[in-house]
């Protein structure tokens, strides 16, 4: 059987994880809450486990997908520092409206021309966190903002 360290690298191998979620996974096969801690403290002193990173690998893999305010709330599922969440937000709200406009062309690609098209259109991209001002604008249909 894999140790308590052989499991956490095994885990990172495969993609980034929060501390909170490593302990989680890593609970059942622990004798001690105390000997998770020391295996992820030893992690994170290696550079093995990042918070940063991890909220950079979240971001990297969804952003494309979901608005701030959906990555916000995942980010913050992970119980990650407030000063790394509030940075990784600020990045994904700079770039929000074009992710929203190339996420509504994919789906949709023409503006709604029924107010019932229009709803559909607008809870598919606040569903996926998108702010209402961003949703507003990109329904519109991309306008030549030149």
């Amino acid at each position: 059987t894999l140790s308590i360290k052989g499991r956490a690298l095994k885990y990172l191998a495969a993609r980034e994880h929060s501390r909170a979620e490593l302990t989680r996974k890593l609970a059942p096969h622990a004798e001690s809450a105390e000997e998770v801690e020391r295996v992820l403290d030893e992690l994170e002193t290696r550079g093995f486990l990042s918070a940063e990173r991890f909220a950079e690998s979240v971001v990297h893999r969804k952003a494309a997908r979901y608005g701030a305010a959906r990555l916000k709330a995942e980010l913050s599922q992970h119980q990650l520092p407030e000063d790394i969440t509030r940075a990784v937000t600020q990045t994904l709200r700079e770039t929000e409206h074009d992710r929203a406009l190339a996420l509504w062309q994919k789906r949709f690609g023409e503006v709604a021309q029924t107010p019932a098209e229009l709803a559909k259109q607008m809870r598919f991209l606040a569903g996926r966190g998108f702010s209402g001002d961003v949703i507003r604008r990109v329904v519109k249909g991309p306008i030549d903002e030149d």
